[in-house]
This record gives C-alpha cells, sequence and structure tokens, in this order.
C-alpha cells in the first residue's frame, strides 16, 4: 500500500449515484444497462463530479431491484454482461471518473447457491451460513424482532423445520456474520471486484452485519418518544439494537477496512440507519470504514435550520477522526424538493438544496435527477413494484417515485431514455426537466449544479475546510463559515418561505456562489424565501 500522505481523494469529492435500471437503455428491453451508462459518461464527466456509485449491478430474482443479490461475482443478463462492465471501468477511468460499485454484504437472495445448500439440513457445510433458530414451544419465531418491510424478521423454512432470520424480504436471508468462513468469502467477494479495478464500494445497511447471537429481544422505543413517522410503520416501534446496530458490528466494518488497505486510495463508506450514536463507531480513523452517511437529513421533511445545525454539531463535530458524507437524496427516498417543497417541482428550491448540498462539509452524494430538479412521482397503483409500496398502497407508494428514469430528450419516445417501454413512467413534469432543455438554459438547475460544482473545487475551504455554525435568531437562517487552507467563507441561507434579514461581518466581498434573489445595502443583506449566498471574509 501507498505510503503518501496527501488527502484522499474522496474527502470532498462529489460523488454521482446512477440507479442502472433507470439511467439509460440501449436494447429497448425497457430497463437501464451498463452500456447505457457508458453511453453517457460524457454527460456525468460534464457535471464536474469525481467519482459514480451504481446501484447493484449483480444477478438478482429483483425482488427488492439488486438489493437481493443472487451472485456477487457476476452482472445481472439485463444489465449485461462482464466485458460490458470493463469496458465501462476502463470508460469511466479514461474521464477521471472513480467507479463505486454497491455492496450487499448484510444479506443476500434466497436463490443464492449458499442459501440453497444451507437450507437442506442442519448440518451441512453452509448450514450456519445463515441465521437460523428453532421455533418457541408454541411455534412462533424466536424472538420479537421485525423487518424492515413489514411483519416478522423471521420465516419458517419446512426442510430445516427451523426460521431463518431475514431483516428485509423473507427472500432476503440474513449471512451469518459470526461464522468466519461467511465472512473470508465475503471479504473474498471485496477482492474479485477491486482486483478488476473498482475504486470503492458503497456498503448496503453496513450496521446490520453482526447480530447478537443471544436473539435478545428489541426494547421498544418509549412512547413519549414515538412519533407521525414511528407510528406509519410497525418496525419503527422498537429500537433496533440487537438485530443491527451492535457494538460488535465495529469488527465487521473493521475488516473490511483492513481489505480495502490491501489496495491503494480505494473507499468504502456505509450506510447507517436506526442508531445514527453508532455512526462513529463504524466509521472513521484508520481501522474503521472510511465514511458513511446516515438518514438525518435524507428523512427530514422540514428544511428548518435547526436539523443542519444539530447534526454536524451534536453528532459530528465530537467524531474528529470522522470525515463525513453529506446526502440529500437517493434511491430509497423521497425526493428533496418533494420532500422540503411539495408538488410537481420547484426550481428554486431544487438550486437552493443543490447549493446548500455542495457548501457543507463532506463527500457530497448526489443522485441521479437531482442535478435536473426532478420531484418525486405520483405513481398509479398499477406501477407499483417497489415492496415497500406494495404492502402501504395508497397511504405509501414506497419507493418507486424516486426510481423513475431519467429524461434524456423532451418529445422523445420514452424521453430518450429507451426506444420500448420504460420499466417505470416518465410523467410531463420530468419532460419539462430534460437534460436537452436545461443544457441550452442558463437559468436551469443542470447549469446552476454544474456551476456550484465547479465553485466547489475552485475554494478549498469548501471542499475541504472545517465548518463552523454561526448563531442566528429565529428558524429562517442558516448560517456557517468553512475555513481550510488560508480561505474562510461564510455561506448564508434562508430556508423559509418567507423574506429574512442577515447582517454580514464588515469586510465580506460577495464570492460566485448565489441563488435566488439577494439584496445587498452595506452590510444588510435582503433574502428573499429559498434564497442565499456565499462570501469570502
Amino acid at each position: 500500500m501507498s505510503s503518501d500522505k496527501k488527502t484522499p481523494w474522496w474527502q470532498g469529492a462529489t460523488v454521482y449515484q446512477i440507479y442502472p435500471r433507470s439511467f439509460c437503455d440501449t436494447n429497448g428491453d425497457g430497463v437501464g444497462d451498463l452500456k447505457g451508462i457508458e453511453r453517457k459518461l460524457d454527460y456525468v464527466a460534464s457535471l464536474g463530479v469525481d467519482a459514480i456509485w451504481l446501484s447493484p449491478i449483480y444477478p438478482s430474482p429483483n425482488r427488492d431491484f439488486g438489493y437481493d443479490v443472487s451472485d456477487y461475482c457476476d452482472i445481472a443478463p439485463e444489465m449485461g454482461t462482464m466485458a460490458d462492465f470493463d469496458r465501462l471501468l476502463k470508460e469511466a477511468h479514461g474521464r477521471g471518473l472513480k467507479v463505486i460499485l454497491d455492496q450487499v454484504l448484510s444479506h443476500s437472495s434466497d436463490q443464492h447457491k449458499w442459501f440453497q445448500e444451507s437450507l437442506l439440513s442442519r448440518n451441512n457445510p453452509k448450514s450456519d451460513w445463515y441465521v437460523w433458530a428453532d421455533a418457541r414451544e408454541d411455534g412462533i419465531p424466536p424472538n420479537n424482532w421485525l423487518a424492515a418491510f413489514g411483519g416478522a424478521a423471521w420465516s419458517w423454512h419446512p426442510v430445516r423445520r427451523q426460521y431463518y432470520f431475514h431483516k428485509f424480504l423473507k427472500s432476503q436471508p440474513k449471512l451469518n456474520f459470526h461464522n468466519p468462513a461467511v465472512v473470508d468469502a465475503c471479504m473474498d467477494v471485496l477482492r474479485f471486484w477491486l482486483d478488476r479495478g473498482v475504486d470503492g464500494f458503497r456498503l448496503d445497511v453496513a450496521n446490520s452485519y453482526v447480530h447478537d447471537e443471544k436473539l435478545s429481544d428489541n426494547p421498544p422505543v418509549p412512547m413519549a418518544g414515538r412519533t407521525s413517522a414511528n407510528w406509519s410503520h410497525a418496525p419503527r416501534l422498537q429500537r433496533h439494537i440487537y438485530d443491527a446496530n451492535t457494538p460488535d458490528n465495529e469488527w465487521a466494518m473493521k475488516r473490511v477496512r483492513k481489505v480495502m488497505d490491501e489496495y491503494d486510495e480505494r473507499l468504502a463508506f456505509g450506510e447507517f440507519s436506526e442508531e445514527p450514536s453508532m455512526f462513529g463507531i463504524y466509521a472513521g480513523g484508520m481501522d474503521r470504514l472510511h465514511t458513511g452517511y446516515t438518514f438525518d437529513f435524507l428523512e427530514d421533511r422540514s428544511f428548518k435550520p435547526e436539523v443542519f445545525r444539530k447534526y454536524y454539531e451534536e453528532l459530528l463535530m465530537p467524531l474528529e477522526h470522522l470525515w463525513p458524507c453529506v446526502t440529500f437524496s437517493n434511491h430509497d427516498i423521497v425526493r428533496p424538493v418533494t420532500r422540503w417543497g411539495g408538488g410537481q417541482g420547484d426550481d428554486a428550491l431544487a438550486k437552493l438544496a443543490l447549493t446548500l448540498l455542495l457548501t457543507l462539509k463532506g463527500t457530497v452524494l448526489m443522485y441521479q435527477g437531482e442535478e435536473l430538479g426532478l420531484p418525486d412521482v405520483d405513481l398509479e397503483r398499477k406501477w407499483i413494484q417497489d415492496p415497500v409500496g406494495d404492502l402501504y398502497f395508497p397511504f405509501g407508494k414506497g419507493r418507486d417515485g424516486c426510481r423513475t428514469p431519467m429524461p434524456w430528450k423532451s418529445e422523445a419516445h420514452e424521453a430518450g431514455f429507451t426506444s420500448g417501454d420504460a420499466w417505470l413512467p416518465i410523467p410531463d413534469y420530468h419532460r419539462t426537466r430534460a437534460v436537452n432543455l436545461q443544457e441550452g438554459d442558463g437559468a436551469s438547475v443542470l447549469v446552476h449544479a454544474k456551476h456550484i460544482i465547479k465553485v466547489r473545487k475552485r475554494h478549498p475551504a469548501l471542499a475541504r475546510g472545517e465548518i463552523k455554525f454561526v448563531e442566528v435568531e429565529g428558524d429562517q437562517i442558516l448560517a456557517f463559515t468553512r475555513e481550510g487552507e488560508g480561505e474562510r467563507l461564510l455561506c448564508v441561507f434562508n430556508l423559509s418561505r418567507e423574506e429574512a434579514k442577515y447582517v454580514l461581518p464588515q469586510g465580506a466581498h460577495a464570492i460566485d456562489i448565489w441563488t435566488g434573489e439577494v439584496v445587498r445595502d452595506g452590510d444588510m443583506l435582503t433574502i428573499s424565501p429559498r434564497s442565499g449566498a456565499a462570501f469570502k471574509l
């Protein structure tokens, strides 16, 4: 491994997440593929991002659309071939883009050969590669664990006459990380892709690799701590501290990091949900995951300044060893302009959110379509394919609304995504934000996104500097400084729907970060709703 002590490439980088099924389809089957991603690499590079993160591209029965892996070391037929992947990797690297793969090592598909062998008996070579347990005397599951997609987290299998644990769908059995052979096999999966030249991994539900071996019951969320979000989904009524988020999960993250350190300049970042307090135990420093993200911003619907202040000041600042990721959007979450604005889109809000995202401290994770200001799609029942939407429709429509195909050409068939019929619909309010329309419009969200990414690279304080929040009365203004490498900047945003005032410190000079309408009269700023700017101090 290199002994170079320079700043890692990923600190301050912008990573663009691609949901392959919905990016670009080249064979007319309505599902995006690797050749489609390759075809659009020039577009991705034009954004100014540093890396692409691909949601799973492995063979899968697609009950959870790739997050149920049936073969960790191959390419899904609908996505293409290994030769297609190798060419995509080479072409991305040729454009200066790193390539990060999603890895789903907490669980597999029930169609994976490991599980198919494990279920055959209680004494075969892979009998304990998954989490099996006897029923209680009255036949019910061994404990109270609830699955993230609803119902008990245990399913009975008549061949073994035992229950198996699945944190998600019953078709996603949990791998047993208490078995060293399982851990070794999973680490070899990482090496397989690293040897091919990938630059890193996003680890799905990285907080859930290691469960409590005693199968202790999860405690309830106290009644006083229950919110409307808790009540909307039964699994949120218990604290997931034994089925996931265990102290032992730290050693699993260290095993991953050890593998990453066998290679030069590779990155592993984790998805950490449910118990943010465990974040600093699993990521940061020299021997845990390099970084990761929680759902504090992703699930927020208030867009209040205190949400951002509290996250950095209360969770991150005590973790001096941890450089964070910052993200507002991904394939699991209602898109930010819908979450924070509602309706069928709000370009002013989209520009503000992008500006805030790219001025906060962290490695930026940006989801495809975020640079276009796409809102969520309000789908009819006939289109729902996500198991969460299938469970709760119409009260909750699941995740399909943020997974619809990219609109490339406004007037083209299926907005230029496919020559066939797209697997999910593309509404007119996405067509009006198509890439071809925005590329030629200097006032578009896309042009603004490219500008802010470029400015972020130009100012080392934004890319790699520290962050400190400025005390401001009320709940309209979010103000913070970014400082590093001899540069100090002040960022001021009005997150509210009402006009706000802010007094600048003397000597502040405006720089090329501006969104919405901000009027300066001496040191007094009048900031229109959902607007903001940055200044050099």
